[in-house]
């Protein structure tokens, strides 16, 4: 009865979207009115990383059962939206309030649809690995039409669509599936690590891509993989984010403040970790600026309790630094933009593997029988590429086909700015909190 009356009363309040040109110079405003669910903020932050839109400024507040956001963004080209049919389209997503969050599924798996195979992995990085997977899925006559693959802490996940090369469809065969799955296990095995390709048949559905690999990931445990000592050598300490867990007692909140460079999707990354922990963010505010992000939002559990112990506010912090760090775009971009092929993804990655090449992250889309994929790679030791190396592979393919689009190894490191203040500090008075504020502003 008292879910039929929260369905009831979100009947007769749907959202309200209003959508602003004119208040702020440089961004499309987007304010967005609600009666408040969990996982409401992460439906809204996915259907404007779906449009590809960048947000530059959040301002957050769901307390009293209502919900009120507002969102300063950007599109790809860094403008605002002028044109009236994609505002229009983005109103009627918002507004439609249907519901995209997934039920917590199986770590790994297929998903099968009528298009394509939906193939979910996890295992032990190691170069050569994507190289070596291709190969298996070339060897069955799977064609990838597209796919994501991350790298974090030693873990590998990837989230992969294929199609059967001769007849363009999803494979359903149960005894070809389970081949698959058998040789792709044997593919992902690392010595003394049971559960590293543990595999199953998922039910159907669909699922955003990011949202499934942070799960995937977040399932295999990737946070607490890799020992702090181990981490510090593997990234430099400028460029892995600074997150802080304190509470604030008179509130009952507990405040999380994250900082770290900007890059798209930061905010999505961060709430589908929150949401996915069972977390409720009853206010907040993101502000970027000078290619670094700060974050702080006030949250608390879903029965209503701010974090209580220090186990688990050590916990969030490493679940939230790695939801930061998992889709951090590090080392060499390269972008492959050519005819698609059955096998080409195979042979550009044992391109990358013979010339001591590990492949990072990637992500690979086909349409219209073109293929783009764009990978970032570093050397196997994490250094910089050689980029003689990438003009060999680049002769090796079709000159024109591969494209160094970006090299951050490269870049001079930068101190990090401190980014504005906090959002409630005035009125959220309690002593740790403004012994913290002090801390910052001296640092």
């Amino acid at each position: 009865m008292d879910d039929e009356y929260a369905k009831l009363i979100r009947r007769m309040n749907p959202p309200r979207v209003v959508i602003d040109n004119k208040s702020c110079e440089d961004a499309t405003v987007i304010q967005v009115d609600s009666i408040n669910k969990h996982g409401i903020l992460l439906e809204v932050v996915q259907v404007l990383i779906d449009m590809n839109l960048t947000i530059t400024k959040a301002y957050i507040s769901s307390d009293g059962g209502w919900f009120m956001d507002v969102f300063n963004v950007i599109d790809c080209d860094g403008k605002k939206i002028k044109e009236k049919e994609v505002i229009e389209y983005i109103k009627r997503r918002l507004e439609s309030n249907a519901s995209i969050s997934p039920s917590f599924r199986e770590s790994v798996g297929f998903m099968p649809s009528n298009e394509h195979t939906s193939i979910e992995l996890s295992g032990t990085d190691r170069p050569g690995l994507l190289s070596e997977v291709c190969a298996v899925l070339t060897d069955l006559h799977c064609n990838v039409v597209n796919a994501e693959i991350w790298t974090h802490n030693a873990r590998a996940a990837a989230v992969v669509h294929v199609t059967d090369d001769t007849t363009g469809h999803a494979i359903k065969d149960p005894k070809r599936l389970a081949t698959i799955r058998d040789l792709l296990c044997n593919v992902l095995k690392a010595d003394g690590d049971v559960n590293t390709a543990k595999m199953t048949l998922s039910s159907p559905g669909v699922t955003n891509r990011g949202r499934r690999l942070h799960q995937i990931m977040f399932a295999d445990r990737d946070y607490e993989r890799v020992d702090k000592e181990e981490i510090r050598r593997m990234h430099d300490n400028s460029t892995r984010p600074f997150v802080t867990v304190m509470d604030c007692y008179e509130k009952d909140y507990t405040i999380v403040t994250m900082r770290s460079k900007d890059r798209p999707k930061l905010l999505f990354d961060i709430i589908c970790t929150l949401t996915d922990m069972q977390y409720v963010v009853f206010h907040g505010m993101v502000n970027t600026g000078r290619k670094e992000a700060y974050q702080e939002f006030y949250i608390r559990h879903v029965d209503g309790l701010p974090i209580g112990s220090e186990a688990e506010r050590e916990r969030i912090t490493q679940c939230l630094e790695a939801a930061i760090e998992r889709r951090a775009s590090e080392g060499l971009e390269l972008e492959l933009c050519a005819e698609d092929r059955v096998g080409l993804l195979a042979d550009v990655t044992r391109l990358f593997r013979e010339n001591g090449l590990c492949v990072k992250r990637a992500e690979i889309s086909t349409k219209d029988g073109k293929a783009k994929d764009t990978f970032y790679v570093s050397d196997v030791t994490g250094s910089p590429v050689d980029l003689k190396i990438i003009d060999s592979i680049r002769h090796q393919i079709v000159p024109s086909v591969l494209q160094v689009k970006h090299n951050s190894l490269l870049l001079p490191k930068k101190p990090q700015e401190t980014t504005g203040g906090f959002l409630f500090g005035n009125f959220f008075r309690t002593r740790n909190f403004q012994n913290f504020k002090l801390v910052r502003l001296a640092s």
